[in-house]
């Protein structure tokens, strides 16, 4: 738990242990932090001197060790060619310089040749070859700092899952899993988003203790999904697993609870009539008379009564061309009225009424949901050039839009009632210190529209890209069969069409190289591709990592993509941590990974966009020319798209102090600070949101 505190928070946990002189280990410290881009703040430090030097080495290690996997240097990263990026030769002519040694002709496989795609030197081997990292001011410096003890850093990060306001990705929800039974205790404001409250529940459930913040039938379903290891979102069907009496017990009487006296709460059964028929088997619902309301669901889910949901009377109103009476029978569940209004405001003619409805429930949506009509508004004044769907597993898919665009006056009006309802939620008075480069930062409506990693951002989120030399990675180990990842990228022109790639098929572009093709990874392995950032022609640079054969992203037993930043005169190793800007992880149902896309302005200046999306690609053999045309239409979706930001909370906020933060900067008083990372110099009682939390900036 202690390098997951680490990793996640970049705070340190005190160390129990006597008091001592560990200055030694405190400044060996900071020199190991500097040589992996990080650095301890002189509290951390201050903590490591005062303690016993056995204590104090225990604490250093895992310090190291956590930042290291942070950037994703717990692992050796060969290349393919050892003086990558120099000497990579012509594609063709090294393919012929295999088949020459093997002295064969005809029709040969590639992947067949001794000398294709396996590593012919070691990693000592490649470090030999190279010099030393030339520093420069442009590397990464992050700051690590001293945080509670062990047991107060582990309640605050429960705390912070626990509470969050929006859905958690899968890593966090697996921790949230792990913390829930060890946590259990620690006392919590409130559990707003659905999926949290099943971990807890699933926890509590364990303990054959009641179900607590139920409200729906859904609720409890989820709840016995998590419980069986299974999708607790519901987007997959779930293998319920036996319950104990006991279980089974504290299931039925949730169930129970939620339908007494509320009969409309049956509607929500038919969604998931299979599930709950399902479960209903393993909870033995009809041989006991204790719990009638759980029987009433599992009667529903039978097909043996009936009840109309509020999205089927909505459908009905809709069917009978009446707009008016669907809005108003969808005021009994807000969250779905704000999820119809754009088919609302399509249809209605006038929209007062639609209009009417929606101040009506304003105040009972939740703010994520409000974020999102008020992102998706945005960018219905006009059509888009191609409508991009995503799903919670982050797959896309394109297509043309073909709705006609909302009246920008109608437009305007919804906006206006959506910003004064989060404008009234927000914290007022203080003072809020932002770093300028979060501004551009997606708000984080979903963990699912993101990746675990470092310095990572939200889908939609823009970041300057500065240096002249941009160096892509993508490390993965293998679990159990062959596997073959392979790194590419693809250049578009203004109007994203193909001028490009760099690929296995094709080492050099434009000045881009790549590093070479590995073919297997039992021990893991590591493929690179520079972009020369300043002398590159294209507008567009999409990096992705295809699945050639093998074990998916979620099968390996691990994977990784990444970029660093160089400038031309650096020399080091192809892989060096204190240039390294982002690390994600690459966990997805698909076969091919599209995590990110660069672009150039009309100054020539760089930024990054997020994507965190897969294409479902083919079970074998995917390679970037076969999914280019996808991928460009998919980019052009998701970059010309505009998102809601953290700019646009920062400008909602009333009467209160908003200042751009500068490094050096000390603060006299207490302030909210958002930043990527917490800076050195912010007075105690300070509220700091960084990238890990930025979820909180979502109203509740």
């Amino acid at each position: 738990m202690l390098q997951t505190i680490i990793r996640h928070t970049l705070r340190v946990p005190r160390a129990a242990a006597p008091a001592g002189d560990g200055s030694a280990v405190a400044r060996q410290l900071d020199v190991v932090l500097l040589s992996v881009g990080f650095k301890a703040d002189r509290a951390l430090l201050d903590h490591l001197s005062t303690v016993e030097p056995g204590a104090a080495v225990d604490l250093a290690v895992a310090v190291v060790d956590a930042v290291r996997g942070l950037v994703g240097d717990h692992v050796r990263h060969n290349a393919y060619f050892k003086k990558f990026p120099r000497g990579v030769p012509d594609t063709v002519e090294f393919w012929v310089s295999c088949l020459r040694h093997t002295g064969g002709s005809g029709v040969v496989d590639l992947l067949t040749l001794p000398g294709y795609g396996r590593y012919q030197h070691s990693f000592a081997d490649l470090l030999a070859a190279h010099d030393e990292l030339i520093p420069s001011i442009k590397d990464r410096v992050t700051v690590v700092h001293l945080g509670g003890t062990l047991e107060e850093e582990t309640h605050a990060l429960y705390r912070s899952l626990a509470e969050s306001v929006t859905p958690l990705g899968e890593a966090d929800l697996l921790l949230l899993a792990e913390l829930a039974v060890t946590c259990g205790d620690v006392e919590l404001e409130t559990v707003p988003v659905r999926e949290n409250r099943a971990v807890l529940n699933a926890a509590r459930l364990a303990d054959g203790r009641p179900l607590v913040a139920v409200d729906t039938v859904v609720d409890v379903l989820r709840a016995a999904c998590q419980a069986s290891g299974g999708d607790v979102t519901l987007a997959e069907p779930t293998r319920f697993r036996s319950f104990t009496r006991r279980e089974r017990r504290v299931l039925l009487a949730a169930l129970d609870r939620v339908v007494a006296g509320h009969a409309g709460k049956l509607g929500d059964v038919s969604r998931f009539a299979e599930r709950f028929k399902r479960l209903g088997s393993y909870l033995h619902a009809y041989e006991t008379t204790a719990y009638p309301g759980a029987r009433e669901v599992f009667d529903v889910a039978r097909g043996d009564r009936r009840v109309s949901s509020v999205a089927g009377r909505a459908e009905r109103a809709f069917a009978d061309g009446d707009v008016s009476r669907a809005a108003g029978v969808l005021t009994a569940a807000p969250g779905l009225l704000m999820r119809s209004l754009d088919r609302l405001l399509r249809q209605a003619d006038p929209v007062d009424d639609v209009l009417a409805a929606v101040g009506e429930v304003l105040g009972s949506v939740s703010g994520r949901v409000l974020c999102s009509v008020r992102e998706h508004l945005v960018n219905r004044a006009t059509p888009d050039a191609a409508r991009v769907f995503t799903t919670r597993s982050r797959r896309a898919w394109v297509t043309d839009d073909t709705r006609p665009p909302l009246p920008r006056a109608v437009i305007a009006r919804v906006s206006e009632l959506i910003d004064a309802e989060l404008a009234g939620r927000l914290p007022s008075g203080g003072r809020l210190v932002v770093d300028p480069a979060v501004l551009d930062a997606a708000l984080p409506l979903s963990g699912k529209a993101s990746e675990d990693g470092f310095a990572v951002l939200p889908r939609g989120s823009r970041t300057h890209v500065e240096g002249e030399v941009l160096r892509f990675f993508t490390y993965w180990r293998q679990a159990r069969e062959t596997t073959d990842f392979d790194l590419s990228v693809l250049l578009l022109d203004s109007r994203f069409r193909y001028t490009g790639h760099v690929s296995w098929t094709n080492y050099h572009d434009g000045g881009a190289v790549y590093s070479g093709d590995v073919t297997e990874a039992a021990r893991g392995a590591t493929e690179f591709i520079d972009i020369p950032l300043d002398s590159l022609d294209a507008a567009y640079v999409v990096p992705q990592v295809n699945v050639y054969s093998g074990e998916g992203f979620n099968d390996v037993a691990e994977s990784m993509f990444g970029w660093m930043l160089r400038d031309r005169a650096q020399a080091g190793a192809p892989f060096e941590p204190r240039t390294v800007r982002t690390r994600s992880d690459l966990r997805g149902s698909g076969r091919v990974a599209l995590p990110v896309v660069f672009a150039r302005d009309r100054a020539g200046a760089w930024t990054a966009t997020w994507l965190h999306l897969y294409l479902s690609g083919s079970p074998r053999f995917n390679r970037l020319e076969t999914n280019q045309a996808s991928t460009s239409a998919l980019v052009r979706g998701l970059v010309e798209r505009k998102y809601l930001t953290v700019a646009y909370l920062a400008g909602l906020m009333r009467d209160t102090e908003v200042s751009g933060w500068e490094p050096g900067m000390r603060p006299e008083e207490p302030v909210t600070y958002v930043g990527l990372h917490r800076p050195e110099g912010l007075p105690e009682g300070s509220t700091v949101i960084t990238l890990e939390t930025l979820n909180r900036l979502v109203p509740a």
